[in-house]
């Protein structure tokens, strides 16, 4: 008999929440901060560059721009983080195995250019799916909310899960998992999306989230093997 899935989930939460302070989180916490920070510079510096050749006045114009890119970057740096630190997420799902399942047979993370492949998909599918969610926002402002932590609460569930599933069971088992578990994934990822619309603290949530998904997947995987 297991206990009601909203009360598990707060408990891989704060599993998770307890264990922000550890070195290797925050290393991959500042890495992708770092490298997210540097790519928008060095895309400011050549967005400028080119506005200034484009033509006479360019100057004034490119400077404007720089500006409004500079308000933009607020909302940027939250998916292009997001994206960057997704590269080091398994870094965090062996803190946490290291950490709280101790006896686990060693496994090889993914390579680096399918590292990068999914961090370039999940940018993506993150900007895609907000941009035409902004679109329903416009036209239902009452259920703005809802469509938003609706979306980002599947688009997080879906990818932290399968992270930290797919070490142990491939991309394939992480799916066949995945869509076995669905509700109770995707009520987890709304978890998760709650501190996306708090700045800051938004910028945590892969770290936080890669955690406590990788508490879900063990936990889940456990019931499935008592149940079988």
């Amino acid at each position: 008999m297991t206990g009601a899935p909203s009360a598990s989930l707060l408990g891989d939460l704060a599993r998770a929440v307890g264990q922000m302070a550890d070195p290797r989180f925050r290393r991959v916490l500042w890495r992708g901060l770092g490298l997210a920070a540097v790519l928008l510079v060095v895309f400011h510096a050549l967005f400028w560059w080119g506005l200034t050749r484009l033509s006479w006045g360019g100057f004034l114009f490119g400077w404007g721009s720089v500006l409004l890119l500079g308000v933009a970057s607020v909302f940027l740096m939250i998916p292009v983080a997001a994206a960057i630190v997704s590269l080091f997420l398994d870094e965090v799902a062996a803190a946490v195995e290291a950490e709280c399942y101790p006896g686990l047979p060693a496994v090889q993370g993914p390579g680096l250019g399918a590292g990068l492949a999914d961090a370039a998909r999940f940018l993506g599918l993150l900007v895609l799916a907000n941009g035409l969610a902004f679109a329903l926002y416009l036209m239902l402002p009452p259920l703005a909310p809802v469509i938003f932590f609706a979306l980002n609460g599947f688009l997080l569930g879906r990818e932290y899960f399968q992270v930290a599933a797919a070490r142990r069971l491939g991309r394939e088992g992480a799916a066949a998992l995945r869509r076995h578990h669905r509700g109770e994934i995707w009520l987890a990822g709304c978890l998760m999306a709650l501190p996306l619309s708090v700045p800051l603290l938004n910028l945590v949530v892969p770290v936080l989230g890669a955690a406590a998904f990788t508490h879900t997947f063990h936990r889940l995987a456990a019931r499935d093997a008592r149940d079988a």
